[in-house]
């Protein structure tokens, strides 16, 4: 299970990241060591036209793209706004902000301490998955979402 006591940090890019720079930052977050856990947030992309007069109708978009972080292959399902990360201690936050600092600097960013993850399973949780899921999804997936979450595992 999840430690509440590990801390959480959000990376707000002041507008949505395209999948090219979404890649090049995830996978410098990737080879950062004491990351724990990472998602990624934002808008959905759905394929289809999901509500109004063109219902079922497909949905083109050109931020829908399979980008690659560390050996997986990735289709991007959101437009990244938000990074949020879940680390070992606190002295990887400031690893991670001055990696930031050096990524972003054609527009702003926020790096912002706090809670962002659910840290423990709730009754939605155990309907999804039962007793005996994996812990490490807690706050990382949407239950009503149909696919399953992509598990990176690094070597640190």
């Amino acid at each position: 299970m999840t430690n509440a006591e590990f801390p959480q940090v959000r990376i707000v890019p002041i507008r949505m990241l395209k999948p090219a720079t979404a890649e090049r930052l995830l996978n410098m977050l990737a080879g950062t060591a004491g990351i724990r856990r990472m998602m990624i947030h934002g808008p959905g992309l759905p394929k289809t036209v999901p509500y109004g007069p063109a219902r079922g109708s497909p949905n083109p978009h050109s931020d829908r793209k399979a980008i690659r972080i560390a050996d997986a292959e990735i289709a991007l399902r959101v437009q990244v706004g938000t990074v949020i990360l879940e680390v070992e201690d606190a002295s990887v936050i400031e690893e991670i902000r001055s990696l930031c600092d050096d990524f972003f600097v054609e527009f702003p960013y926020l790096l912002q301490e706090g809670k962002f993850m659910k840290t423990s399973p709730t009754l939605v949780d155990y309907a999804k998955y039962g007793p005996d899921a994996d812990t490490s999804l807690v706050g990382l997936t949407d239950p009503r979402n149909r696919e399953s979450p992509v598990i990176l595992r690094t070597e640190q």
